[in-house]
């Protein structure tokens, strides 16, 4: 078996596009699962509050912190690992983890154990991106990664629809417990089909042809490398498993003690962060010593996490706001959401990619301008859909029927939700261009550590806490003005992007 995976790799390369294209669909597949075990919680909150008697600033703890600390930093070890064994490999072991975990958090008893689940997701979800990113950048040349990477990132709404209809419908019907447990056991499923049908291609073999030693590839061709080396990525797999079991371990005794505020929880946590940290940054080291002195590595880290805080922070918390200040139900919110988040994550995330890179041709600056533009008309898009009633009344008296309000609001919400997606295609490519081919799932990784951290620990967590804090004020409209506050997240993200735009050109490698 093992000539046949060595003399069939290099049939399967990119210079075949139908493969390439193949390759493309399962990796778009794979994220759009990511995303759906990732945000389901979104739609479930409801439910979940009421389970766990949770206030609007714990479900912020449990949609953010409790997935983006492990899932950001145990993504750069991951990531180093990925730029030196299986990148499929790894990739499968990571969607066998992250969706076994889905599965487990349908059965979580307590609050404490239901935040180790999420832990959990985060674990196998850190192996599932940079490994990605650096596998399109070695399927597709320089001139259409921007689209590659924006059509990779149809997973993200396709997640999003699917994780909030699919879920929201199953909770409706069965329960939020069997939500979890049939999304999650659909990814185990399909992590074989990644490991049978997709090749790692030549690292840096569609990239232009270069002189200088330093920007050589020192890594194998993981198509015709040795079969030692595709058996350190199952051991890559299997730390990840590892690690999975040790969450499950905190897990069941979370179980018995109902409190994630018990001091052996506490401790366990913060001291299961504080090594992934440590062994991240030592790994990284060499990466970050390339892409660290960048200023354009910053701006598009920090401009990307800045609007991450509102992407991800609203997505999780809209469909609450809709039952809340829309008068829908869980089976209504999950109809209504799913399609906003289809169709305008669709249309936001292709327009993205495709004017960046026919704008790239003019200069590299494009790249992060066309996003922050973006963002600057999203802000007041987001504030308009919600004040639906509002705007009607400005033409008819009394602000229209609850039907009319809803049909406004769903089409504006289309524009920021595009918009606000726009990003990934051109912000994802130009990261890909700050290191040589060899360290770019890394560099990913550490674009991903800040994104993540900031976006989905702080987004989520910011506008639950910020709910509470003005609950006394507004009462159940409290969320609605939570939400306005983050939009300066949004001009800050433009601000930051704008700045990268006067940078990238200095900082690009071909």
């Amino acid at each position: 078996m093992t000539s046949d995976v060595t003399t069939a790799a290099p049939s399967r390369t990119p210079d075949r596009p139908g493969y390439r294209f193949y390759v493309l669909a399962v990796l778009i597949l794979i994220y759009m699962l990511n995303f759906l075990d990732r945000q389901i919680i979104g739609i479930l909150a409801a439910p979940l509050k009421a389970e766990f008697n949770m206030s609007d600033k714990q479900f912020g703890l449990l949609g953010g912190i409790a997935f983006a600390s492990v899932y950001s930093t145990l993504a750069i070890p991951l990531a180093w690992l990925a730029d030196r064994f299986s990148r499929v490999w790894i990739m499968t072991g990571a969607l066998a983890v992250w969706s076994g975990f889905t599965a487990l958090c349908g059965m979580a008893g307590s609050f404490g154990q239901l935040f180790l689940c999420r832990m959990g997701v985060g674990v196998g979800e850190a192996g599932g991106v940079a490994p990605a990113y650096s596998l399109i950048a070695d399927y597709f040349p320089p001139h259409q990664r921007a689209r590659a990477m924006a059509a990779f990132a149809f997973g993200i709404p396709l997640g999003m629809a699917a994780g909030t209809l699919v879920g929201g419908l199953l909770a409706a019907t069965y329960g939020w417990r069997t939500a979890f447990i049939v999304v999650g056991l659909l990814g185990v499923l399909i992590a074989p089909l990644l490991r049978l049908t997709v090749r790692d291609p030549k690292r840096g073999g569609m990239d232009a042809v270069r002189t200088e030693p330093q920007m050589t590839a020192p890594t194998p061709n993981m198509a015709v490398a040795p079969v030692g080396t595709d058996r350190t990525g199952k051991i890559a797999a299997q730390i990840m498993l590892g690690l999975g079991s040790g969450l499950l371990v905190l897990a069941a005794f979370a179980r018995f003690t109902d409190m994630i505020s018990a001091s052996p929880l506490v401790l366990a946590f913060g001291g299961l962060l504080a090594a992934v940290i440590g062994v991240s940054l030592m790994i990284a080291r060499r990466t970050a010593s390339v892409v660290i002195p960048k200023p354009s590595f910053w701006l598009l880290a920090l401009g990307a996490a800045s609007s991450s805080v509102c992407g991800y922070g609203v997505a999780g918390w809209l469909p609450l706001f809709f039952m809340r200040s829309f008068d829908l139900t869980l089976k209504q919110t999950s109809w209504y959401y799913a399609g906003i988040a289809l169709i305008g994550g669709l249309l936001g995330i292709w327009l993205g990619g495709m004017i960046a890179d026919k704008l790239s041709k003019k200069g590299k600056g494009a790249y992060p301008l066309t996003p922050a533009i973006a963002f600057l008309i999203s802000a007041p898009c987001f504030i308009l859909a919600m004040n639906s009633p509002w705007l009607i009344g400005l033409v008819l008296p009394g602000g229209g029927s609850h039907a009319q309000q809803l049909i406004l609001a769903f089409f504006i919400f289309l524009i920021p939700t595009g918009l606000n997606l726009a990003w990934l295609g051109p912000i994802t490519a130009a990261v890909q261009h700050l290191a040589p081919a060899a360290m770019r799932s890394t560099a990913s990784a550490l674009f991903l550590l800040l994104n993540n951290l900031l976006g989905i620990a702080v987004g989520f967590y910011y506008f639950g806490w910020m709910s509470d804090l003005l609950a006394p004020r507004f009462g159940e409209e409290s969320l609605r003005w939570a939400i306005y506050t983050g939009m300066g997240f949004y001009v800050l993200a433009a601000i930051l992007l704008v700045g990268a735009s006067r940078t990238l050109k200095r900082d690009w490698v071909d």
